[in-house]
């Protein structure tokens, strides 16, 4: 990660850190002035703002050290960890506010000060959720799970916050109170719901799950600078620290070229595709010298030593990039299935 980009990353954190603490204020004022559930799970998910606000802080702290003898990819992936705490505390908040809710349908709380409160949630949903966007977004440019979740997280409390005002409105409009755990309860679910998406992508990000979007992105470049002696390539990976994209591959060349040539080949892929949207890439290559099968698909107009006749240029993409096999003789098998 580039340094100064990291200490700007540090600061909006810091900045989300300080808005959850003054909005956690706000918001408990609001449940004590008025002793309502809906109010209850807002300040209870500001909680979870807030811790989960200095656990991100720290998350970029680390992933904005350089690289060292322990950390040769450096510490981007702690961004994931911390995305998917985050993901586990706000599904617990969520919980715990639908478990409240359903406990009050049985056994109601008296509101009070319902006006008062409103003024004050407004005020606190509307500092989330212009916050959330703009953290979402800056998550968006530099590539930062962190950031990102930390903005999907304030704007789906924004969100929330308006639907307990709704709710609230039609409380202190027709005075029915089971109004406001029924609004308690959908916003529960819903805050639940957003902890899981930002899990499940947080979890997918430690597993190394295939990012197929990336991966097309990748092949797309790998086309625009094949040469003829780039004859192919395959068993290419993809791995993610932060915002460093880091790709594993073999590349089959001429099996006649010196250690010299291979190297200039590997150097031009490693030079052309240096970064992809604005985000580093680190490339491994491992290079396989050709053989009879590949020659259905090298492209080399003169090769004194070519022993198959050329069938079709083949372009790399999502479905042929992955497997660890030879696409001469995959696009061998591929023609005798299709003739079966």
């Amino acid at each position: 990660m580039n340094a100064n980009s990291g200490q700007v990353n540090i600061r909006v954190q810091t900045g989300v850190s300080l808005l959850g603490a003054a909005l956690f204020i706000i918001k408990v004022i609001a449940w004590v002035l008025t002793g309502s559930n809906a109010v209850m799970t807002d300040a209870l998910e500001s909680v979870v703002n807030l811790t989960a606000g200095l656990v991100g802080l720290y998350s970029l702290y680390l992933a904005a050290l350089p690289r060292d003898e322990n950390h040769p990819y450096g510490h981007g992936r702690i961004e994931w960890i911390s995305a998917s705490l985050e993901g586990s505390m706000i599904l617990a908040a969520g919980i715990t506010i639908l478990i409240k809710a359903i406990y009050n349908f049985f056994i109601p709380v008296e509101l009070s000060s319902l006006d008062i409160g409103l003024v004050l949630i407004a005020v606190a949903g509307g500092l989330n959720g212009l916050a959330g966007w703009l953290v979402y977004r800056r998550g968006i440019q530099v590539h930062s799970m962190t950031l990102q979740a930390s903005g999907k997280h304030l704007m789906s409390d924004g969100w929330s916050t308006l639907g307990l005002i709704i709710g609230l409105s039609l409380v202190l409009i027709t005075g029915e109170v089971w109004l406001d755990n029924l609004v308690a309860i959908i916003f529960g679910i819903y805050i639940m719901y957003s902890g899981i998406r930002i899990l499940k992508k947080s979890l997918a990000g430690i597993m190394d799950e295939m990012d197929y979007g990336l991966l097309e992105k990748i092949a797309g470049r790998l086309n625009n600078i094949r040469k003829p002696e780039l004859i192919d390539v395959h068993n290419l990976r993809i791995v993610q620290y932060g915002i460093l994209i880091h790709v594993d591959c073999h590349i089959t060349a001429p099996w006649y070229m010196n250690v010299v040539e291979s190297h200039a080949l590997v150097s031009e892929i490693e030079d052309k595709i240096s970064d992809l949207d604005g985000r580093p890439v680190e490339w491994f290559i491992h290079v396989d010298a050709c053989h009879s099968d590949t020659c259905r698909i090298c492209t080399l107009q003169v090769c004194e030593v070519r022993q198959e006749k050329f069938m079709e240029k083949l372009s790399w993409g999502v479905n042929n990039l992955l497997p660890n096999q030879n696409h001469g003789r995959f696009h061998q098998e591929q023609n005798n299935s299709d003739k079966m």
